[in-house]
């Protein structure tokens, strides 16, 4: 088994990628779309599964978890193109749902 990879690995594995090509990371819009189109192959996918829509027995089977790994990719792409960390993009986030958000929903009883 391998050890886990932080948020950092996982960045710093796409930057060695994306770097070892000329054209490096596509522009802030161009991922925007990219993210959108990736966005659109996983509802896609969503709707097969759990909506009214069945694939057509002429379609490719594509995963979920696919369609998840390539919006992280992208999404990944996207702050590293623009040096945002998401460890600490993460911790934010999670800091204003334990304040501001803090009794928002109903707690699970203990």
């Amino acid at each position: 088994m391998q050890p886990a990879k932080s948020m950092k690995d996982i960045q710093t594995e796409v930057d060695t990628y994306i770097s070892q090509f000329k054209e490096g990371y596509f522009s802030p819009l161009a991922m925007l779309a990219r993210m959108t189109e990736e966005l659109g192959e996983l509802s896609r996918e969503v709707n097969h599964y759990y909506g009214e829509k069945p694939k057509k027995s002429t379609e490719e089977e594509k995963a979920i978890e696919e369609e998840l790994g390539d919006m992280l990719f992208v999404l990944i792409c996207f702050a590293n193109s623009l040096n945002i960390d998401l460890e600490e993009a993460h911790d934010r986030v999670m800091k204003k749902f334990s304040t501001r958000d803090k009794d928002r929903w109903t707690r699970i009883e203990e």
